[in-house]
């Protein structure tokens, strides 16, 4: 009998842009430097931890920055391996976005190896159960987040989450690109 490998995953949260000094400003120096540390990570996770598996929740800002590094990342030798699942809150959680929002989305759901929407409702309800279901389904979490100033926000509540799970979290500070 052939037993299967454990499948080793990451989940991504992060502050959408209106969060950042930067907002929608992705040419800024600092916007660069957080995908930069965002590549790297998921470098060291694929390569160090053994992780494949990614999980984004299709929100603009982090999770949209996110799913396109590791949809480059699949790209080069030795990591076309990686898997990126999309996690949708729900059906048309993205119907007030800008058009070209919405193509961004639409590209990374086409290039990604599943999309699952998870709620029903079309509440902020569905957000959290999006987050939980993210959390439930890995062993890291990478976020894009201030610890110490404890904002309330779905990245603050998936942190507390994943602190409970006992899950490993991976720091990018929003101000510094830092990892810790």
């Amino acid at each position: 009998m052939k037993f299967l490998e454990k499948t080793y995953a990451c989940a991504i949260t992060g502050h959408r842009p209106t969060r950042f000094k930067f907002k929608y400003n992705e040419g800024y120096s600092l916007c660069k430097k957080i995908k930069k540390a965002m590549l790297k990570t998921f470098c060291h996770l694929h390569d160090e931890e053994g992780i494949f598996r990614f999980y984004v929740g299709g929100a603009l800002g982090v999770d949209m920055w996110a799913a396109e590094q590791l949809l480059y990342l699949k790209e080069q030798p030795g990591y076309q391996d990686i898997e990126l699942i999309v996690a949708l809150p729900f059906e048309g959680h993205d119907s007030k976005w800008d058009a070209m929002s919405k193509q961004r989305l639409q590209i990374i759901i086409h290039n990604a190896t599943k999309c699952i929407v998870i709620g029903q409702s079309g509440t902020t309800s569905d957000y959290k159960k999006r987050n939980y279901y993210m959390v439930d389904h890995a062993d890291f979490l990478l976020a894009v987040y201030d610890n110490n100033r404890k904002l309330r926000s779905g990245t603050g509540q998936t942190v507390n989450y994943a602190l409970k799970q006992n899950l490993r979290i991976i720091f990018l500070h929003p101000d510094t690109a830092e990892i810790s």
